[in-house]
């Protein structure tokens, strides 16, 4: 079992935000630097709890999404954008670039979680199913 806190701010904008520009007459798809950015800072921070061994078969994927309370009670839920889907996507794809895992198809079971709290950051926690 892997677990750990990431304290930041997590990134709000998400893998789905994806920008296209046409060139050539064609459709060109590119990352605006702030998904390259919040790619980047993910992946920094994860690089620091990475396992020795990526993780080669059925995992639990346990994350918490803490975003900063301005003004909302610690703790409670956070019902606005963005998903947990778009939110979980581009964290198992810099969880697999920074080897935690072979491919993040292993993981078969995920809990997610966003709070609005005090402490910003994210939590996670990877267990192996076998």
């Amino acid at each position: 079992m892997i677990e750990f806190f990431m304290a930041m701010i997590p990134p709000t904008i998400t893998h789905q935000e994806h920008k296209v520009t046409v060139k050539n007459g064609k459709p060109v798809f590119y990352d605006p630097q702030e998904l390259k950015n919040a790619r980047a800072k993910l992946s920094d921070n994860l690089q620091l709890h990475a396992p020795a061994h990526k993780m080669d078969s059925a995992i639990r994927l346990t994350t918490k999404w803490c975003f900063p309370a301005d003004g909302h009670p610690d703790g409670s839920w956070k019902t606005t954008k963005p998903d947990t889907d778009n939110l979980q996507k581009m964290l198992k794809d810099c969880m697999t670039r920074t080897g935690y895992w072979i491919d993040d198809a292993l993981v078969v079971s995920e809990i997610t979680e966003k709070f609005w709290t005090e402490r910003p950051g994210i939590y996670i926690r990877i267990e192996a199913l076998t």
